[in-house]
């Protein structure tokens, strides 16, 4: 069941790698990268560096929305 709530993109700021940087993504992937963050023991900004750090081409956004799906359906 959808909440539309969940769908609105929220930007925010962080700081990575010494700059800042805001993002864009809806509030639904916000809820489940604090969530990961939590669990993997790193701060929000920590994890999202570590995503920055081997995104290659794709876009920031687009790379954490990847990762936060491929860790869901990991076994």
């Amino acid at each position: 069941r959808l909440d539309p709530r969940l769908a609105l993109p929220k930007k925010r700021s962080l700081t990575i790698a010494g700059h800042r940087t805001s993002i864009t993504l809806e509030d639904a992937f916000w809820v489940e990268l604090k969530g990961a963050a939590a669990e993997m023991g790193l701060t929000v900004a920590g994890l999202v560096a570590a995503i920055d750090a081997c995104r290659g081409p794709a876009s920031l956004s687009a790379a954490i929305r990847v990762v936060l799906l491929a860790r869901r359906s990991a076994p």
